[in-house]
């Protein structure tokens, strides 16, 4: 029994990274993902997609009392493969074709004929946003002042 939990623990961690990346994915990134499917599973929609707006909530140093600190747009699909899988897609912003697709490919993933091209797409988009970050993190670093302070006379 603990070995099944481990695994469906795993499976989930899995999914949860992917569903991660596939919201930060671009257009052109999902677009060419769909595009090297063959051949192209049947696609049903169940929800959407469609775009909503969700109350972010802050907290006062971190651990205080929440508070409501505005909205945001967000984006949202369900879809279920012909073949029975069902995949969800929810992004911040407006692009519901973004969302459907995110769907597409999260109900891929649970398909192991299509699980290494869908691996190979969150592979693509983590090494972008990994360079993106590293990109600023050096621009920000290059603006960075170090103040030192001088010992006067008595030494």
């Amino acid at each position: 029994m603990d070995a099944i939990k481990q695994n469906t623990g795993a499976a989930a961690d899995g999914r949860k990274r992917a569903m991660g990346l596939l919201a930060r994915a671009t257009a052109a990134e999902l677009q060419a993902g769909w595009l090297a499917i063959e051949p192209k599973p049947e696609v049903h929609p169940v929800r959407g997609p469609e775009t909503g707006l969700v109350m972010v909530r802050g907290r006062i140093g971190g651990g205080g009392d929440p508070f409501n600190l505005g909205e945001a747009t967000v984006s949202r699909a369900t879809v279920r493969l012909g073949s029975g899988e069902i995949g969800h897609g929810q992004l911040l912003g407006n692009d519901r074709e973004r969302a459907r697709l995110a769907a597409v490919f999260d109900a891929l993933h649970q398909r192991h004929e299509y699980a290494q091209v869908v691996e190979q797409l969150i592979d693509a988009v983590e090494h972008r946003i990994a360079a993106e970050d590293r990109k600023q993190a050096e621009e920000t670093a290059a603006t960075r002042v170090d103040f030192f302070t001088m010992v006067r006379g008595d030494n």
